[in-house]
C-alpha cells in the first residue's frame, strides 16, 4: 500500500555527499530515500485517514568514485530517521480514480566522519507534501500517480559536507503499480523522476534522476515474504555556477523483506544491501514500517 514518495530528507537524503567532499561526490541527487517502498507500493488504501511510520537506518564506511571504485579516504556514516506520514484518501473521483493527499515529516539523527572531521546533527528534515494523489483499483492490479513536492525545511549549513536538509526544492512526479495474483504472488514497483532547484547557498544544482523501488513477493495467509530494493540513475549532469560538471550518480540495491498483517495493522521489516554505487556512498539500509487506519 503506499504511493507516498519522499520520506523527505530522511536518512537516505544524507546519503549523498556535498560538493565539498572528495572524489567529486555531489550534493543529494534526490531527497527521496531510495528503497522506502516495496510491498503493495501501488495500492493506495481506500477512503479514510491512515498513519504510516517509517523507522530507517543507513550505515556505510565506503564512498565510491565515478567508476564504482572505493575512494581512499576515511569515511563513516550512520543516519537514522523517524518519519511520520499521514495519508488521506477521499471519495472524490477524478478520471475514475480516488483523489488523496499526504504529508511526511522526518526527524533525522546524522553522524559521520569524513577525513579528520566528525559531525553529529539532529533535527527536522525536509518535509514532503503531495496534494494530488490519484489511485485506481482493479481485481489484480492497483495503480497510483502523484507529484511530491519536497520543501527545504531541514537544517542546513553550507560549511558541512553532509546535512539533514538539502536547502533546495525538489519536484518528483511518480507512478506506482502493484500486480497481485489470485494465489498471492506480488510484483510491485514505484517509478519516480526527480527535478531539483538550485541550492542558492552553494550555487549548485544537482542533476535530474530516474529511480525505482521494486518488490517481488508471495502472500501466505497473514505473512508476506519477498525480495526488493531500488535502482537509481542520474540522467543529467550536476551544475555549479551554471556549468555542467558531470558527477552522475548510480546505485542498485536488493535484499529480503517480510510483512505481517494483524488486527488491521501491517508490520514490515526490510534489509537492503547496495551492490553497486557510483559517485555515492555504498552501504546497507534497514527499515521497519508500521501502517494503520485512524
Amino acid at each position: 500500500m503506499k504511493i507516498w514518495t519522499s520520506l523527505v530528507a530522511t536518512a537516505a537524503l544524507a546519503l549523498s555527499l556535498a560538493s565539498a567532499a572528495p572524489a567529486g561526490a555531489t550534493e543529494a541527487e534526490t531527497q527521496y530515500p531510495n528503497g522506502a517502498e516495496g510491498f503493495m507500493a501501488g495500492a493506495v488504501p481506500p477512503p479514510g485517514v491512515y498513519f504510516l511510520n517509517y523507522l530507517t537506518h543507513y550505515t556505510t564506511n565506503r564512498l565510491n568514485d565515478g567508476s564504482g571504485d572505493r575512494v581512499p579516504v576515511h569515511f563513516r556514516l550512520n543516519a537514522t530517521a523517524e518519519v511520520a506520514r499521514f495519508v488521506w484518501t477521499s471519495d472524490v473521483q477524478v478520471l475514475g480514480a480516488n483523489w488523496g493527499m499526504h504529508i511526511l515529516t522526518p526527524l533525522v539523527n546524522l553522524e559521520y566522519e569524513l577525513g579528520p572531521n566528525s559531525v553529529h546533527q539532529f533535527g527536522l528534515g525536509d518535509i514532503t507534501i503531495d496534494p494530488v494523489i490519484l489511485s485506481w483499483h482493479w481485481k489484480n492490479f492497483h495503480l497510483a500517480t502523484g507529484l511530491d513536492v519536497i520543501l527545504p525545511t531541514g537544517r542546513y549549513d553550507k560549511a558541512k559536507p553532509l546535512n539533514i536538509g538539502a536547502n533546495y526544492w525538489g519536484f518528483e512526479p511518480l507512478v506506482a503499480g502493484t500486480y497481485l495474483s489470485d494465489d498471492g504472488f506480488e510484483v510491485s514497483a514505484k517509478l519516480m523522476y526527480t527535478v531539483n532547484t538550485k541550492n542558492t547557498a552553494t550555487d549548485y544544482r544537482s542533476g535530474q534522476a530516474f529511480h525505482m523501488d521494486y518488490m517481488v513477493g508471495q502472500h501466505i495467509g497473514d505473512w508476506t515474504a519477498g525480495v526488493g530494493g531500488y535502482w537509481f540513475r542520474q540522467t543529467s549532469d550536476d551544475r555549479r555556477a551554471g556549468v555542467g560538471i558531470g558527477n552522475r550518480g548510480r546505485a542498485f540495491a536488493a535484499g529480503p523483506a517480510v510483512k505481517y498483517d494483524v488486527g488491521g495493522v501491517s508490520l514490515i521489516g526490510r534489509w537492503q544491501h547496495e551492490f553497486a554505487s557510483e559517485n555515492r556512498p555504498q552501504g546497507d539500509k534497514f527499515w521497519f514500517k508500521f501502517v494503520t487506519a485512524l
